[in-house]
């Protein structure tokens, strides 16, 4: 029975957008365990003990929380199924705090990408437009690698298929961005067939273990915080473009509103809470945000 609950589920929130690669082979490994014990309906005591055999905390809690979503959606239909308590298992994962580039470190990072040795012809060129292009658009790394030239519409537009979440969107670019994007896709098409935009020295997809080992060197290039304990990320690019669209923004209260809405978006953030996250982890951007409220509030104020 929970077998088939489980089945249905997930066909449901497939069909909702949702891949539920991780979360499918789970709950269906979790039902197994259920019906092993000759369980019917889903009980929190079963789902505490299967959550157990977890490997580590973090682990647990993930184990739970699935459950716990399961449990909600089959408890609405009949009361028998009992939701567990996440508390039983709480997990606080401390986000590590990111590194904001200053544009002028963004030039030196596209800059000594083209600097590469050419160990394959395309290597610079793949780079440095690469590089460039996850900064101007904050595209996941796995986004970006997973670009394809029919993924490059007319006008401008950059297709993102295949997201952390299942879902697709479509990116406006910038004038500039389009302009360096078609001088790269010059070059790229005559070099090999392959569908990929961005391409490994056996003309296939970049796997993403390279792409950081090689960013680990771009940096050195561009002796960019060599100095400290936790050198920068490539990912902390996307991060920047986060910041720095944050703080464009005006202080006008539905200004706000859509604009950090319009960036949830173009990032292909699934829950909002993943966008106001970029003002805690940037001290100054709150404390601007926070004084532009201030004068918010004491203008509207009677």
């Amino acid at each position: 029975m929970l077998t088939v609950d489980v089945e249905r589920y997930v066909r449901l929130r497939q069909v909702l957008g949702f891949r539920l690669r991780d979360t499918s082979r789970e709950l269906r490994a979790f039902a197994q365990f259920a019906t092993a014990k000759g369980e019917t309906h889903l009980r929190e005591a079963t789902a505490v003990a299967w959550a157990l055999a977890a490997p580590s905390p973090n682990a647990r809690y993930i184990r739970l929380q699935r459950v716990r979503h399961l449990a909600r959606f089959l408890r609405a239909e009949d009361p028998a199924h009992e939701v567990p308590s996440l508390s039983l298992f709480h997990y606080s994962k401390i986000r590590p705090l990111p590194y904001i580039y200053t544009p002028g470190e963004v030039g030196q990072i596209v800059k000594a990408a083209g600097r590469l040795r050419d160990t394959y012809a395309l290597r610079p060129h793949v780079y440095a437009t690469l590089l460039g292009l996850i900064a101007a658009t904050g595209l996941r790394v796995s986004e970006a690698l997973d670009l394809q030239f029919d993924d490059v519409l007319r006008d401008g537009i950059l297709r993102i298929r295949h997201t952390k979440f299942g879902k697709t969107r479509l990116l406006p670019l910038h004038p500039t961005v389009v302009a360096a994007l078609d001088r790269y896709l010059d070059v790229r098409r005559r070099v090999a067939t392959s569908d990929h935009v961005f391409l490994s020295a056996s003309h296939r997809r970049i796997s993403s273990r390279m792409v950081h080992y090689t960013f680990r060197r771009v940096l050195q290039l561009a002796r960019i915080a060599s100095t400290r304990t936790r050198p920068p990320r490539i990912h902390d690019l996307r991060h920047t473009f986060a910041t720095r669209a944050l703080e464009r923004c005006s202080s006008g209260r539905e200004t706000v509103a859509r604009h950090v809405l319009a960036l949830a978006t173009y990032l292909g953030h699934a829950d909002i809470a993943n966008t106001y996250w970029y003002l805690e982890a940037t001290p100054e951007l709150l404390r601007d945000v926070s004084a532009a409220a201030e004068a918010l509030v004491a203008r509207e104020a009677p």
